[in-house]
């Protein structure tokens, strides 16, 4: 046979094959299993003394660039956004800003490049060029984490500087960047041989320096030096998505440093401001700002005399001011005009006295509140007549609602437990002597002595504390009109039992804390959520927890630098880093009548892997990978692709 006709022949079955496969459904034939390949790039990959600022890389077939704005980064920073868009098999990359001199760009595509039809990734891939006569090929990476918590960072910028001064990162863009993946990694690509100093930012204005508070940071004066070395990594070849092909080692060029961590904060903003007004129901309405001040504002009614109306009350770091209106005439005023001092922050920084005019307006109007009101009459007054038909008890006046209180649901508690009642407005009374514990012994009641504590000035919780005797049954009965509010409200009769657990229904946790020198620290006791539940100061080098109830529990701990009793931020003005926070890196187990005992070693482990992988809250995304269906396609298909091998070889003949 004429080899041209047999090539024609052959090429035509070839089509036909191909042309019948629907890439979304297995019976159309075989799946596109080959990852995107570079043809050609126009400058060359690599190329020096470059001048143009269009960029063209050819593939071989056509592509998709998957979230673009997040993975693809252009080093050095751009001022001007680049373009970059795709063309059937093209990418096409233009640059915005001039070019600079004798420097290296790269354009790090990460692993967003797929093929159109079954998105198999390219995997990771960087373009470079340079304007000057040699090219810049070291790299830098590490890891971001959060310095509060550990977890990794995704998104956030990471830059290089040559300039070493701490002035650099608030005056200059950095030299050369990256971002962090969905694990909080980066790599810094194009780099020169030198040293330099690594910081992080989650850039909000795009100018590649740290230029207000809200930006997240890291930084460190280390200086890193860079540099490479040969090493070996282990290599896996999959013949498919079961089976391994062959494991080898291969040399592989290490980058370094490659295992820098950064621990990123967010400055305490100390910039005040007022964020919003709101009247969150008729009786109360609050000012939030972005910082506190010791001195509340001075608020005047425009059309109303606020004079010893108005109740206020401050939040602990005193940026939220809630103010409680006691008059009832105002209450049912729809709305309340303002006028509200208090200090500011101006333009250079300084804190001035400001006067704001505010209008305050309820989400539902009096006359909302009237027929919700009178809608809640109609059915009162329904069952009265229908109870003075039946001739059972009935009232002709309808009686105001009882105070609205919550008392804990949870009547089990540890003997070093509290008893927590939450209230819903502030109090004008608190009657103690209408509120008795009692706690019985050998089946007889006994008083038993209590004290009421506020938790806060803020919120309108208190505790119920008493010596608790394990494994007793308590009584607390409180009178109506133990709590009288400022509205006049007063609280209906309670009365709920308390038991009191017994010492062998629970565990105890020692930790013996290793490493911490003579520094404050602070040991808290958390769950999967990462709630608090206890927290023990270190003292002699052990934190103690008792009465755990059976579960498991994580521990995490934070040297108090300033002895104030609380995890601090850090201040970059100040030279001053977030306070250091690590995690023991295994979940513990409590049962009961168990003492746990534990060494803690604090730098045991690297900080990036002291997070117990459960608590995690950031997941890195799965690696993208082919998937290699067309081995169990085939399997499945068998007998068909058999006959169709069967059929190409008789074309040969």
């Amino acid at each position: 046979m004429n080899n041209k006709i047999l090539f024609l022949i052959i090429s035509i079955f070839i089509v036909g094959l191909t042309s019948c496969a629907n890439m979304g459904s297995p019976e159309g034939g075989l799946y596109d299993e080959t990852p995107p390949r570079v043809l050609s790039t126009h400058p060359m990959d690599k190329s020096t003394n470059v001048t143009t600022k269009n960029i063209a890389i050819h593939f071989d077939e056509y592509i998709n660039i998957e979230n673009a704005t997040e993975k693809v980064v252009v080093s050095p920073p751009q001022a001007e956004m680049p373009e970059i868009k795709t063309r059937s098999k093209d990418i096409v990359v233009i640059l915005k800003d001039s070019l600079k001199k004798n420097t290296t760009y790269t354009v790090d595509f990460s692993d967003a490049i797929v093929d159109f039809h079954e998105n198999n990734p390219m995997g990771n891939y960087t373009y470079s060029f340079s304007t000057g006569a040699e090219i810049d090929t070291f790299e830098v990476s590490g890891q971001v984490l959060n310095a509060v918590n550990l977890e990794p960072i995704k998104g956030i910028l990471v830059g290089l500087y040559r300039d070493l001064s701490d002035t650099a990162f608030v005056t200059k863009p950095m030299d050369r960047v990256s971002r962090t993946d969905s694990k909080g990694h980066f790599v810094i690509k194009g780099v020169g041989q030198g040293k330099y100093r690594v910081y992080a930012l989650q850039d909000m204005d795009g100018d590649y320096k740290y230029s207000q508070k809200s930006e997240m940071l890291a930084f460190s004066h280390d200086t890193i030096m860079t540099s490479t070395m040969q090493a070996m990594r282990q290599d896996t070849l999959w013949r498919d998505s079961v089976h391994i092909d062959s494991i080898k080692l291969v040399p592989y060029t290490r980058f370094m440093p490659d295992n820098l961590v950064l621990l990123a904060f967010n400055e305490t903003m100390t910039e005040r401001h007022l964020i919003k007004s709101e009247r969150m129901s008729e009786n109360k309405f609050a000012l939030y700002f972005s910082f506190g001040h010791e001195q509340l504002p001075v608020i005047k009614g425009l059309n109303f005399d606020a004079d010893d109306k108005l109740l206020a009350e401050a939040s602990e770091k005193r940026d939220t001011i809630i103010y409680w209106i006691k008059d009832s005439l105002l209450i049912n005023k729809d709305t309340l005009s303002i006028e509200a001092q208090y200090f500011e922050t101006d333009t250079t920084g300084v804190l001035v006295n400001k006067t704001d005019t505010l209008e305050l307006i309820p989400k539902l109007s009096f006359e909302k509140r009237q027929k919700m009101f009178e809608e809640e009459y109609k059915e009162w007054d329904k069952l009265q007549n229908k109870n003075k038909k039946k001739g059972l008890p009935y009232d002709s006046i309808m009686p105001p609602k009882p105070l609205a209180i919550k008392y804990q649901t949870n009547n089990t508690i540890t003997p070093d437990g509290i008893y927590t009642i939450d209230i819903s407005t502030p109090l004008k009374e608190c009657n103690v002597d209408m509120i008795h514990l009692y706690v019985q012994v050998d089946s007889m009641w006994y008083s038993s002595p209590f004290e009421i504590q506020r938790q806060n000035e803020f919120e309108h919780k208190y505790d119920v504390i008493a010596e608790w005797r394990e494994g007793c049954t308590y009584s607390l009965e409180i009178d109506s009109m133990a709590f009288v509010d400022i509205y006049g409200l007063k609280s209906s009769p309670f009365k709920t039992g308390i038991r009191i657990g017994k010492s062998y229904e629970y565990s105890s946790l020692i930790v013996s804390v290793l490493g911490g020198a003579d520094k404050d620290m602070y040991v808290m006791l958390i769950d999967k959520s990462e709630k608090e539940l206890k927290i023990s100061k270190v003292e002699n080098e052990h934190a103690e927890f008792y009465y755990l109830k059976p579960g498991n529990y994580y521990l995490k701990l934070f040297v108090d630098d300033n002895g104030n009793g609380v995890w601090d931020t850090g201040d970059y003005t100040l030279d001053k880093q977030a306070e250091k926070v690590y995690y023991y890196n295994k979940e513990i187990e409590c049962k009961e009548k168990w003492d746990v005992s534990i060494n803690w070693h604090l730098d045991s482990m690297p900080t990036e892997r002291q997070k117990p992988s459960s608590l995690v809250q950031q997941k890195g995304e799965k690696e993208r990978t082919i998937r290699y269906r067309n081995y169990d396609y085939m399997q499945k298909y068998k007998r068909q692709y058999a006959k169709q091998l069967n059929t190409y070889k008789n074309f040969v003949r």
